[in-house]
């Protein structure tokens, strides 16, 4: 089974396997399961003696982040970026923990990016009890969205000082791609503030004060890249809006240039078409000169029908 544990005792943390993490006595544990392996179901089962709702709840294959007291201890549902790459519907990977006095079970079907600076911080000596251990997940998965977010805002930026007719597919794939994401990083962070503030509130002394500031600051961090992703929305849905209309303004120009050389060659077209008859009798047929007439006509015609488009300021669409 893919994951391992933490047993911290007296502010030093020892790694150890899984099933090693729950054999000997220690002021806090940790473990952490990176599966989603039916076994594991029977590991928090059996081994871990957890409750069926909550083995249920931290292996479910479908979650969005919430917050659940549930006797002693909580549930806490919460989303972050994963090394994997994922679908741009669901662009963030979900890490489930349950939390009791001395206990942390965290099961993550996908690899966590946030794991990874949790484990420093528990290894660092910064994580002694369970709220120690929450509020390190919750900092780290914020830390770790923020600057994607204000890279989407950037990008968003580049594109609106690049907006240009000659650049529409290009922009909007960018636009398009940036939207997405947005939307998908909201439908997420959105619910995670509320699970977070929700956490923070709730009793227990397992959660000291500073883990409720640490949780509120979260909570807050979240709330303000939801707040900056739906702005980012909304600009995209405008930028996609200009792009459209650059783009039909850019075929009303090409449709009337088609236009006016139309209307150039339509009377041209008439005349050569006329004289170009197989019959007999054609008005000026055997004259030398009528060649040279024929051609001077047309180019009166084109150069009547080309004033008359400027004088109506066509050229200055």
């Amino acid at each position: 089974m893919s994951g391992f544990g933490y047993r911290i005792s007296g502010g030093t943390a020892t790694r150890v396997a899984v099933k090693e993490a729950l054999s000997c006595h220690a002021d806090f544990v940790w473990v952490h399961l990176n599966t989603n392996e039916e076994h594991a179901q029977v590991w928090l089962r059996d081994e871990a003696g957890l409750d069926d709702y909550v083995v249920d709840a931290l292996t479910a294959s479908e979650t969005r982040p919430r917050c659940e007291a549930f006797g002693h201890g909580a549930l806490l549902n919460l989303r972050g970026r994963s090394s994997e790459e994922m679908s741009s519907g669901d662009p963030l990977a979900s890490v489930r923990i349950w939390a009791i006095q001395g206990r942390v079970y965290s099961v993550s079907r996908r690899p966590l990016i946030a794991v990874a600076e949790v484990e420093k911080q528990v290894e660092g000596g910064h994580v002694v009890d369970p709220g120690d251990l929450i509020a390190a997940f919750a900092t780290a998965i914020t830390s770790d969205l923020d600057p994607h977010v204000a890279d989407l805002g950037d990008e968003l930026d580049d594109c609106e000082e690049r907006l240009d007719a000659n650049r529409i597919f290009d922009l909007r794939r960018t636009v398009t791609r940036v939207r997405i994401a947005a939307i998908g990083y909201r439908r997420f962070l959105s619910p995670q503030r509320a699970a977070l503030e929700k956490l923070g509130t709730l009793p227990g002394g397992w959660l000291a004060e500073d883990d409720r500031r640490h949780l509120a600051a979260a909570a807050d961090r979240a709330a303000r890249m939801a707040e900056e992703l739906e702005s980012i929305r909304e600009r995209a849905a405008l930028m996609h809006e200009a792009l459209t209309d650059l783009r039909a303004e850019q075929l009303d120009t090409r449709s009337l240039v088609i236009s006016i050389v139309a209307m150039v060659f339509l009377p041209l077209t008439f005349i050569t078409g006329l004289y170009g008859m197989n019959v007999a009798d054609l008005p000026y047929a055997q004259e030398p000169w009528a060649f040279d007439a024929i051609m001077a006509l047309c180019g009166g015609i084109a150069a009547v029908v080309v004033g008359y488009f400027v004088q109506r300021h066509w050229f200055q669409k």
